[in-house]
């Protein structure tokens, strides 16, 4: 029986904290995941279409173990640049690898496609992502805002806003996982053109609506449904053109390698939240934070039920996020509370 942590936030997860910042007029924004201490890291990249900062570096197989902080921004590649300002935010507090005298704040970052959601986006020879991660560093807190916030404030789905989504789930053997996502799918995360979320068998209380599946299911539910087939748009789905980023996390006690299981299984969410999901249009991607504050080691029993929790989590981090969405002049789709 899974159950939902205090906040049911990622920030559940001790040790993380999660600050937002965006811009209205551009229509898009950032996030980042701040750990007290570095926290090992993985990464798994499952979209065709990728837009990425430091990967490679999460590998198994490669050098560095932990992370200090990670981020999502909209922006399309341009928000690559919201790494750098938290890198600064970073730096200021002391906070990185000492290498040669130096200190390198290790900040892995994500970016998704939200350029031609309405918003202004004439910022002229600079884009402002430094800045927008600069500010989210500075308003990172245990309490975050979810929906239109942070890097889902110009994210879309199909027909629908997207937005930013988070949940945590309590285990029984005392391990805690939390999920964040910015949610911008090519596809659905509503059974057709329904109110009900793809992943409602998950869901905990009511904290997406409580409303199910439909019954009868309808005639456009395994129809799929691509935002940038809307009129609106275009005729056809755009290369890179939209993506979900993620962080999954929990504070067991796990090595680099199984921080990349953990991330590989998160993408289990995707598929029960997202109708179609992992397409060449997408860069999905799930970043994996383990920070270790429970001192819990897995037994191979405790691993199953990690990485099946992991899953059902993320899928609800995802509804949650479409679910929470407001609505803000300019908006070229409705929210979900609209329908």
């Amino acid at each position: 029986m899974f159950r939902a942590g205090p906040r049911n936030l990622i920030t559940d997860v001790a040790g993380l904290s999660v600050g937002n910042a965006a811009d209205a007029q551009l229509k898009s924004g950032v996030t980042v995941v701040l750990c007290d201490e570095p926290a090992v890291a993985g990464v798994q990249v499952l979209g065709g279409a990728p837009g990425t900062r430091e990967t490679d570096l999460l590998e198994p197989h490669n050098t560095i173990e932990t992370v200090h902080a990670i981020v999502l921004s909209g922006g399309s590649a341009f928000g690559l640049d919201a790494a750098s300002g938290v890198q600064a935010a970073l730096r200021e507090r002391n906070i990185g690898v000492e290498v040669g005298g130096f200190r390198v704040p290790i900040v892995p970052a994500a970016i998704l496609f939200d350029l031609r959601n309405a918003g202004d986006k004439d910022w002229g020879r600079y884009p402002p992502y430094r800045e927008l991660g600069y500010a989210a560093v500075q308003a990172a807190a245990v309490d975050f805002p979810i929906g239109t916030a942070g890097a889902g404030t110009g994210a879309l789905t199909s027909g629908l806003k997207g937005g930013l989504g988070s949940a945590s789930t309590l285990l029984d053997s005392g391990i805690t996982i939390g999920a964040l996502a910015a949610v911008n799918p090519i596809g659905s995360v509503t059974v057709g053109r329904s109110r009900h979320f793809w992943a409602a068998p998950f869901e905990i209380g009511e904290e997406f609506g409580a409303l199910g599946y439909p019954d009868p299911m309808p005639e456009d539910a395994r129809r799929i449904l691509l935002k940038f087939r809307d009129r609106r748009f275009g005729a056809q789905a755009v290369e890179g053109g939209n993506t979900t980023i993620a962080v999954i996390a929990t504070d067991a006690v796990l090595s680099k390698s199984a921080a990349k299981r953990l991330a590989i299984a998160a993408h289990d969410g995707f598929v029960r939240a997202i109708w179609p999901t992992h397409t060449p249009a997408d860069g999905d991607l799930v970043f994996a934070l383990a920070t270790g504050r429970s001192g819990i080691e897995l037994s191979a029993d405790a691993a199953i039920d990690l990485y099946t929790a992991v899953g059902a989590t993320m899928a609800r981090a995802i509804a949650r996020g479409v679910f929470a969405a407001t609505p803000a002049e300019g908006d070229i789709f409705p929210v979900w509370s609209s329908r």
